[in-house]
């Protein structure tokens, strides 16, 4: 297990919700919204579509306050969701179901820089998708994450070049979606092919591949290999360890436990909100441990104890980030008025 002080770790898969209150510039399908997945999340954050600006208002507060509460984790990377784009460049709104601002982002992340840092999301296909870049990289992004099987474009095709050329000429790091999607159906699930990253690695671009490359169907973790393949080709290759304890993904959990020599290419990372399950520790620790962990309500928590007790070693995101922004808050630019 890597050593890592207390209080010292970065999560770097947090996701920002948020519903569309006419200043935040996010946007929400009818279908999506009623989703059941959506309307669970609504449900046991106790959120109401009715109020959106209180829920949004709800959302920040419950997690600020999680996080501060952690015994081991600092600050989180709020991700952004960019929506889907016609083959010109422009936002499709009829496919895009789900999209969370990247001024919405950047805007938490200014009014709370001792907790938050800046995810923004940008679809490399948009029309604008380099300016943007260098938009949020002005403004203090920390990464930029892409999830293609709800984005609805190939991450390996060539057009993409200059943008990952760019990301790694700024040192941005490219967080990337990996394997099945589950919360919006009926979309290119080929396109969470890790093999489809290879461009931008070979573009210089520093990767992170969430979820470890686990696949997400249960114990069938068709990735593994490349996993191992792209850590031991690609200097500029991580992957994060987010939503592993979920049942769907233990898989790989339990199988990376085994491999210390690629532990400091893992990244800590939680899925907020999703849960984080205790049920990859039966059978691996004894009671008293497993009880431990199921009394810690607190998710960043209960995650570090559930990969530490499992002796799943990870890094933090700081370690590979050129410029650290733990210290000092983004560069102020003009930005959508506060919310909370």
């Amino acid at each position: 297990m890597i050593n890592i002080p207390d209080k010292s770790i970065i999560d770097c898969h947090v996701h920002l919700a948020a519903l569309p209150d006419s200043n935040n510039g996010c946007l929400i399908s009818s279908s999506m919204l009623k989703s059941p997945l959506f309307r669970f999340l609504l449900w046991k954050h106790k959120l109401s579509p009715k109020d959106p600006r209180a829920a949004n208002r709800k959302y920040i507060q419950d997690l600020l306050g999680e996080l501060r509460a952690s015994r081991y984790v600092q600050q989180a990377v709020l991700l952004g969701m960019d929506g889907v784009y016609t083959n010109d460049g422009r936002l499709n709104h009829q496919a895009t179901e789900f999209l969370i601002s990247n001024d919405y982002v950047l805007q938490q992340a200014q009014a709370f820089p001792n907790e938050f840092l800046a995810g923004v999301s940008i679809n490399p296909q948009r029309i604008d998708a380099i300016e943007e870049l260098h938009r949020c990289a002005e403004a203090g992004a920390t990464l930029v994450k892409i999830l293609p099987n709800s984005q609805q474009f190939d991450p390996g095709h060539y057009r993409y070049q200059a943008f990952y050329r760019e990301l790694a000429r700024l040192g941005l790091p490219l967080l990337s979606h990996v394997g099945y999607e589950f919360s919006r159906m009926g979309k290119d699930q080929s396109a969470g092919d890790p093999n489809r990253l290879r461009t931008a690695l070979e573009a210089g671009a520093t990767v992170i591949a969430a979820h470890a490359c686990s696949y997400g169907l249960m114990m069938y973790e068709k990735y593994y290999p490349t996993l191992l393949e792209f850590v031991n080709h690609y200097p500029n290759f991580y992957a994060d360890i987010s939503a592993l304890t979920l049942p769907n993904r233990l898989g790989m959990l339990l199988k990376l436990r085994h491999h210390p020599e690629i532990f400091d290419r893992l990244i800590f990372g939680t899925d907020y909100p999703l849960s984080v399950f205790h049920l990859p520790m039966w059978g691996l620790a004894d009671f008293s441990t497993i009880r431990k962990i199921m009394r810690t309500t607190n998710r960043f928590d209960r995650q570090y104890l559930v990969c530490k007790n499992l002796d799943l070693g990870f890094i933090s995101l700081q370690s590979i980030l050129k410029t650290t922004h733990t210290l000092a808050p983004p560069i102020p630019t003009p930005l959508l008025a506060s919310t909370v």
